[in-house]
């Protein structure tokens, strides 16, 4: 994708919900991603819904990281300390590049909110096959965190000094 112009360029972004409970009726972190990335100017190429299972995760993810049509995944849920969040393990080896800062700097603004608990999220972020996967917690005021103060400026071709987009 070229910056010639150096105007906003809509992204196909997919999300998945990753939850053993909730079901598409009861999303409100799917939701508020859906609706975010559109208000935005971005198309949802894709949605689902998946309980935490290491493969079925993993399947999900592979199938958009193949398909040139999605440029962005973003993932809520899974992310937990807990024993069976398992989106970490399920995503982290389809990575070709890991973005370090993502969960580093998710963690530091989540501080604010939640103090030292914050170091129990492992949400985490990196390319594979020219599609980028962010992984949040399944908290809305966490999506909406993650979206207003790391996502959404990193998916628009006019953020200086750099953005993803260039990468998609």
């Amino acid at each position: 994708m070229g910056q010639k112009n150096n105007g906003f360029i809509p992204l196909n972004i997919a999300v998945l919900t990753v939850s053993d409970s909730r079901t598409a009726a009861d999303d409100g972190s799917g939701d508020y991603l859906a609706s975010a990335l559109t208000d935005a100017g971005h198309q949802l190429a894709d949605r689902a819904l998946c309980p935490d299972n290491l493969f079925r995760i993993r399947a999900r993810v592979s199938e958009w990281i193949a398909d040139e049509k999605v440029q962005v995944v973003l993932i809520n849920g899974g992310t937990g300390f807990n024993e069976q969040n398992r989106v970490p393990e399920a995503v982290g080896v389809l990575f070709e590049r890991t973005v370090q800062g993502f969960g580093e700097l998710f963690r530091q603004l989540s501080f604010a909110a939640i103090k030292g608990s914050a170091m129990q999220s492992r949400a985490l972020a990196g390319l594979a096959n020219r599609t980028l996967i962010c992984c949040l917690p399944g908290s809305t005021d966490a999506c909406e965190l993650g979206w207003e103060q790391l996502i959404r400026d990193q998916l628009d071709a006019r953020t200086k000094p750099c953005n993803f987009v260039s990468h998609l």
